[in-house]
């Protein structure tokens, strides 16, 4: 159907397609829960008595579980519909919300903080969403707009989350997060109607048809190159944190300032997403995405060895991970989730899973790699290598596609 055709959107009406503001509303606050008091770590480390190391493990593990989650929240919303999911899933992380601001110790805020990872919901249906009403590449332009949600609240988010901190302590964050997520729910419950088609299925038989995507090169091809591109922005968001306040010594409402660069890149590169996504394809989008994002590492890295690494270089490099993922994510899942339109939130799920289990995993290898003694050298390595892991991946996706329509 071409969007001409397509049910003009009344805001707040549930009866026609959701708001694209509604969709942005529901992706940032997910994104918003990720990193928002990530600068006030090493306070809470001091707060409930533990080391760096454990604390960090609140980013991992929560990446971690939000990865298991969207691999069950895409089938159930094929299943049940998109609406009831992202209700139940909203509710659930307002009372996880409230456990982590109350936690007497350091292990029941890490069981909370893992139940506050039910928001994975509103990241996957939100996209999926977007793939019911919009074919694959309107899908990636819509996308791009939408995840600009992801880019323009990781900006502000910690820069937020370290002056409230300065004026108050680390749980003002989680306030915040309170507030955020009822607003959203709100807004959620009186603009979003159903969107799915329910597939009919039982449960059982819904994750039963995950192997017809698993079989699918093309969707690994783009699963990975999203992964992976992505990979390095979860490594940042690991050891940055490290890095500036110990190799720079910087404070945390500094740190707030400019761990924001990436999402500044990340904000410019779904607006061309949304731009030129339609016009030129997914594949060239995300070619173009990984490239950009593996020089920008690369640049740092240089840097770093010639003597000449600084705050201003480390973070304003940055720039160009954030760059090249606003470009190549909203790309690839659109591809990913088009190899099977039959299957849209399955796909955003287990395409998500991929890319924040992977993530999971580098932000606590980030976080264990690096000490005073290493400086910034391991982790610019490791984002280094998942980077030229995205570029392999959308070559042999590229490849794959001149194969199918020769």
């Amino acid at each position: 159907m071409s969007m001409t055709n397509r049910p003009a959107t009344r805001f707040l009406d549930r009866a026609t397609p959701p708001h694209i503001a509604t969709l942005i509303l529901l992706t940032g606050i997910s994104a918003l829960s990720m990193n928002i008091f990530l600068p006030s770590l090493p306070a809470m480390t001091l707060w409930f008595g533990t080391d760096y190391h454990v604390m960090q493990l609140s980013v991992a593990l929560y990446l971690a579980v939000n990865a298991f989650l969207q691999i069950l929240v895409g089938p159930i919303s094929d299943k049940f519909g998109r609406r009831p999911v992202l209700l139940w899933g909203l509710s659930l992380f307002l009372l996880a919300t409230i456990g982590c601001i109350y936690a007497p110790n350091v292990e029941t805020f890490l069981a909370f903080r893992m139940a506050q990872a039910v928001i994975a919901s509103a990241m996957v249906l939100g996209r999926a969403v977007v793939r019911d009403i919009y074919p694959q590449d309107e899908a990636a332009a819509m996308i791009g707009y939408v995840t600009m949600g992801m880019a323009v609240v990781p900006m502000f988010g910690p820069v937020i989350g370290g002056a409230l901190e300065g004026l108050f302590d680390w749980r003002a964050n989680f306030w915040l997060l309170f507030a955020a997520g009822a607003i959203v729910l709100t807004l959620t419950w009186r603009d979003l109607g159903e969107t799915g088609r329910k597939s009919g299925l039982s449960l059982a038989r819904q994750f039963r048809e995950y192997p017809e995507l698993l079989k699918s090169p093309r969707f690994w091809g783009y699963a990975l190159s999203s992964g992976l591109s992505s990979g390095a922005f979860f490594a940042y968001l690991g050891g940055a944190p490290f890095v500036a306040t110990e190799l720079f010594g910087m404070s945390p409402s500094v740190m707030g300032l400019y761990f924001g660069a990436p999402a500044l890149g990340y904000f410019f590169g779904n607006f061309l997403s949304g731009r030129y996504s339609a016009r030129i394809g997914v594949d060239t989008m995300v070619k173009w995405g990984c490239y950009i994002n593996f020089i920008g590492i690369a640049l740092s890295l240089s840097l770093f060895f010639a003597g000449f690494g600084s705050p201003e270089t480390f973070f304003g490099l940055m720039t160009f991970v954030g760059l090249g993922n606003g470009m190549s994510i909203p790309n690839a899942t659109s591809g990913a989730l088009s190899v099977r339109p039959h299957l849209a939130g399955t796909a955003s799920g287990l395409s998500g899973a991929i890319m924040l289990g992977g993530g999971a995993g580098l932000s606590a290898l980030a976080g264990t790699l690096l000490s005073p003694e290493t400086g910034a050298y391991p982790l610019l390595g490791l984002m280094l290598v998942t980077a030229s892991g995205a570029i392999i991946a959308i070559h042999l996706v590229i490849r794959r596609s001149r194969r199918l329509h020769l």
